[in-house]
């Protein structure tokens, strides 16, 4: 039940945000050159390596400089890598739209715990014992931890929340999630438009 939701969801919003993402991808292009989108290596699945796509928000190659930061830390020293148009894509989050396409392939859900770089699951798997249970389900493009809790939340913190996600998976909460998700986007989104405008 909870893959048909990802693919019809998916589907309708890829179709309804093609004119924005072509905006986005133009003006990406623009401000900051090649490549319009950043695709990354995150952990899926059964422990299954992907890639994951969003649009661009940070300088070329800023991951082989970012790369062994992680919560805080990797928050504070991004703010310098940041693309003309990145901070206002991030902070919408309309750099994720990208990632409905990883939902329709298989690689995501719309709801799930946030995918994570391997040499990150592999420490905070030693760190956190029950963080494996994640590879359960699918990653998601937005899940409980996201929803309640802010980006610098402990990832014991968040990995409770997972949990609670992997244990009920019902379409109920499924559903909760992407509405209170879709509300959170949207008022940001408006958000980001007035302050930049």
């Amino acid at each position: 039940m909870l893959r048909v939701l990802d693919l019809v969801l998916s589907s309708l919003f890829l179709v309804l945000a093609l004119p924005g993402a072509l905006v986005i991808s133009l003006i990406v292009l623009a401000t900051s050159g090649r490549p319009v989108f950043y695709r990354g290596e995150r952990v899926g699945r059964g422990g299954r390596v992907f890639t994951m796509l969003k649009f661009r928000t940070l300088r070329a190659d800023a991951e082989s400089r970012l790369g062994p930061y992680l919560g805080e830390e990797l928050v504070r020293r991004t703010q310098d890598e940041f693309t003309p148009i990145g901070k206002w894509l991030k902070a919408t989050q309309l750099d994720e739209i990208p990632q409905f396409w990883n939902v329709l392939r298989g690689d995501m859900s719309l709801v799930g715990p946030r995918p994570i770089r391997p040499v990150f699951f592999e420490e905070l798997a030693h760190d956190l014992p029950a963080y494996w249970q994640r590879l359960i389900v699918r990653p998601g493009l937005t899940g409980l931890a996201q929803v309640r809790r802010g980006y610098e939340t402990s990832m014991a913190e968040k990995l409770a929340h997972d949990l609670e996600w992997i244990a009920d998976r019902s379409a109920r909460l499924y559903l909760r999630t992407v509405f209170a998700t879709g509300w959170r986007v949207l008022k940001q989104s408006i958000r980001g438009l007035v302050l930049r405008g």
